[in-house]
């Protein structure tokens, strides 16, 4: 086993560290999500943090980490005795993105239990991490059914198993910890509320930390177990730091003074339903324990209220996480009340008042000066005053004729809930909800003989292959023989997601403020739909001379309307150039992932200028996605009371469908849902 590297040796990150620590004190926090960019030792923290924890008693034997005092009735692997038990060190137990269902919570097996009623089950990573962290790197890429299965595990704190009848179920209680880049695409919001704490973190800017990050990393790979060694007083000093302060943890008062302060903040905040304030207050209680204290402090429910608030105020994916600070502190003061709002104890590590903090690094081996660049850990979020979009000046910015100079972005109108437009035929792509696809999850549709390990019995189906053979088996009494070759696994067919590619008309025609500003809202509202149906999504826009590649594809939506939000207009209308630079984008995407099927979404008003016949060139560009079969739409964006209608005819070319702006809508009245058509139609 590889020697991990040391917690307390971690450069600056303070946030983070204080988020883990807080966890490991009082695990009833609920876990804490790790938000940044790549290389700021998220993985490096968490994983650091199980060589912390205290070792955890268990009965001896037992495959489901039992405590010995209380074990758990309806354990597999039970009954047990009380008894006193063995200890072990607490489990990091890591979830791949990838991981199946069975991995996940575990596994019958179904021909022992048709056969012989025997419930043959081996466990999953939940049952591996009870009692210890569950560590999810990149969990805003985790499969749906995934999260799915975590969000009944760590709601009912128990993990059931059922197949045909036969059932399992087992204590699956764990600290929830996960990583994810932003980049890379945001959390659902039911898994984002799981999570106790959020923190934020970024690689420090200032010379001095950066310098002594590279050479503690490469003084730990030349030597793991020396450079541990080195650290291994402060590893020390800060286990015992969280033993005492989980002693003294149940005797820590929250009086009513203080929670009229969480309550308060949480009400100001607007965050939904009620564990924003549960959170609140056990992270506040843990703050003071942590800092050696009895009683929480105003301080101490002001730094719960940065940890435990930011996820829970998003509305949607294109909001920042984030807290107002001075309308905290006016909240926190407002409702001071009785709450003591002291000096805070100032003695506990990492300074910083009341909050507690973090370990020190000055008085460990081969420490840096910290003196300079404190706090450039922190990334500066804080939001600008002035909209994407806007000039600042509150004027109104006058339409531009086509081929005329570049307009500054206009902001988005008002987004709203768009039809659903899907890529026609079956398709086998990542699990999502936009087109139909064959998946291990949804409405059983036949069977199969299984090919590996057997997920999903269709009982009918295996019956009725094993019934023709029972007198030649030998069968008596009253019970079914089976045999491997009789089992049949269930197709299912449920929603897949896809790659949604914009390809958005940035020209002079299109740079009328309020029309820009209608077809940046549509965009926007495709986008959010796009989120929600667990698509991949990528920006190409065309203007002037070319065309460019806004946003390759990823599964981070935000990112495309931050993008799209910044978008300036003017210049000729190169539509060709646009048709030809999303071709090459999908080229490239099928190689990478060939079982992702593409949806095109053109959003232009049709017209093509510049260079020699521009609209045959448009034309050609077109015919050349239909001949591919990529699905199509355009979302027709020409208004007026005289129409060419050049983007219908646009349509006809990509054998795709167009839709209005105002058909878009999924209350429109202008007409039913659309399915996109690859074969094509009039539009």
């Amino acid at each position: 086993m590889s020697t991990p590297y040391p917690f307390t040796a971690i450069v600056g990150q303070d946030d983070l560290r204080l988020g883990l620590l807080l966890n490991a004190v009082s695990p009833a926090v609920g876990g804490v999500l790790v938000r940044g960019e790549k290389g700021t030792a998220k993985s490096t923290a968490v994983r650091a943090l199980a060589a912390l924890m205290p070792e955890v008693p268990v009965v001896s034997g037992c495959r489901f980490s039992c405590d010995p005092s209380a074990p758990d009735p309806a354990c597999p692997d039970g009954p047990h005795e009380t008894g006193p038990g063995v200890s072990r060190p607490a489990r990091t137990v890591e979830l791949p993105v990838g991981a199946s269902e069975d991995r996940l919570v575990g596994a019958l097996d179904i021909e022992r239990a048709l056969s012989e009623g025997v419930k043959a089950f081996e466990p999953g990573l939940l049952a591996d991490a009870h009692r210890g962290i569950l560590y999810v790197d990149e969990v805003n890429l985790l499969h749906d059914h995934l999260v799915d299965l975590l969000l009944d595990a760590a709601a009912m704190g128990a993990s059931y198993v059922e197949r045909e009848g036969v059932s399992v179920r087992h204590a699956a209680r764990f600290l929830l910890v996960g990583t994810m880049n932003p980049e890379e695409g945001e959390l659902r919001p039911q898994l984002l509320d799981r999570f106790g704490l959020t923190v934020e973190v970024a690689a420090s800017r200032a010379t001095d930390q950066r310098v002594e990050v590279v050479r503690r990393r490469l003084a730990y790979d030349d030597d793991p177990e020396g450079f541990a060694a080195r650290w291994a007083r402060e590893e020390a000093a800060l286990r015992e730091r969280i033993a005492a302060a989980r002693v003294l943890l149940p005797r820590v008062v929250l009086g009513d003074g203080v929670l009229r302060q969480i309550a308060a903040t949480c009400a100001a905040f607007e965050v939904d339903g009620m564990r924003a304030d549960i959170v609140m207050a056990r992270t506040a209680t843990a703050l003071a324990a942590w800092a050696g204290r009895e009683e929480v402090t105003a301080e101490d429910v002001r730094q719960a209220a940065l940890l435990a608030l930011p996820h829970r105020r998003r509305r949607n994916p294109f909001d920042a996480p984030g807290l107002d600070e001075e309308k905290l502190d006016d909240t926190l003061r407002e409702a001071g009340g009785d709450a003591d709002d002291g000096d805070g104890d100032d003695d506990g590590p990492g300074g910083g008042g009341g909050g507690g903090g973090v370990p020190p690094q000055s008085g460990g081996p081969d420490a840096p000066d910290r003196s300079a660049g404190a706090g450039d850990d922190t990334p500066a979020d804080t939001p600008t005053d002035t909209p994407a979009g806007s000039d600042g000046s509150g004027s109104e910015q006058r339409p531009a004729p086509a081929g005329g100079a570049e307009q500054a972005p206009v902001g988005a109108s008002e987004p709203f809930r768009a039809k659903m437009l899907s890529v026609p035929g079956l398709g086998e792509g990542a699990a999502g909800r936009r087109s139909r696809a064959r998946t291990e999850h949804g409405r059983t549709t036949g069977a199969r003989r299984p090919e590996g390990a057997l997920t999903k019995l269709h009982l009918a189906a295996t019956v009725q292959a094993a019934a023709p053979h029972q007198r030649a088996r030998g069968r008596s009494g009253r019970g079914l023989v089976v045999r491997r070759d009789d089992l049949r696994q269930a197709t299912r067919e449920g929603r897949e997601g896809n790659l949604v590619l914009f390809v958005v008309d940035a020209s002079g025609s299109m740079a009328a403020r309020q029309r820009m500003g209608a077809v940046k809202g549509a965009v926007l509202s495709l986008l959010l739909d796009a989120y929600q149906r667990r698509d991949k999504v990528g920006l190409v826009t065309f203007r002037g001379k070319e065309a460019e590649v806004a946003l390759p594809p990823t599964s981070s939506v935000d990112a495309a309307a931050a993008r799209l939000e910044s978008l300036p207009t003017g210049g000729r209308t190169p539509l060709a150039a646009g048709l030809l630079k999303a071709h090459d984008v999908l080229r490239v995407e099928r190689m990478r992932d060939p079982s992702r099927r593409p949806l095109l979404v053109v959003v232009t008003d049709g017209r093509a200028t510049g260079g020699p016949d521009p609209v045959a060139l448009s034309a050609r560009a077109g015919r050349l996605h239909a001949a591919e079969g990529t699905a199509s739409v355009v979302v027709d964006c020409e208004t007026g009371v005289v129409r060419l209608g050049l983007a219908a005819q646009l349509a006809r070319e990509l054998g795709g469908s167009a839709v209005t702006l105002d058909e878009l809508r999924a209350d429109s009245i202008a007409g039913l849902v659309k399915d996109v058509t690859a074969a094509g139609r009039a539009a």
